[in-house]
Order: C-alpha cells, then structure tokens, then sequence
C-alpha cells in the first residue's frame, strides 16, 4: 500500500470479488458483479478490500496453473 488519503472517487465501499480462477479484485458494492466474478464475501472502503485481498491471495498463481504444477509435480518438490 502507498499510504495515501483516499480520494473523494474512493470514498465509496467496495466488495472483493474473485473468479474461476482464484485472482481477486474490487468493485463497487452498488454494481453488479462483471461477468465471470462473484462475491468473496468482504465489503468495506477501497484500502480495506485491497488489505483484505492482500491478506487471502497469497499466490497470485491462476488456480489452472498451480493444478497443472501440482499435477506434474504431486509431490510439490518443484524449486520455485
């Protein structure tokens, strides 16, 4: 985070949402979910989703990677 003052624009409240794929991202809590997202089930100000999204998505790997690294590697000795 960068620790600036959140804007007027920011003042609104977001939600976290995430995909097929486990990538996460905000959106503004009034709006529908875009297509393909839905809800993780936190909603706050734009820097409390973003710490929220820092704290759970810990591999920003897309979920068909890490199955595909896993499925070649069951054992997960790979070197990173």
């Amino acid at each position: 985070m960068d620790g600036q003052d959140e804007g007027p624009e920011d003042a609104a409240i977001y939600k976290v949402v995430v995909n097929a794929e486990e990538q996460y991202s905000i959106w503004p809590a009034e709006r529908d979910n875009p297509l393909g997202w839905s809800d993780a089930g936190f909603t706050g100000s734009k820097r409390d989703c973003l710490l929220h999204i820092e704290q759970v998505w810990t591999d920003m790997r897309p979920l068909s990677l890490r199955q595909r690294m896993t499925r070649a590697d069951p054992k997960g000795e790979a070197g990173d």
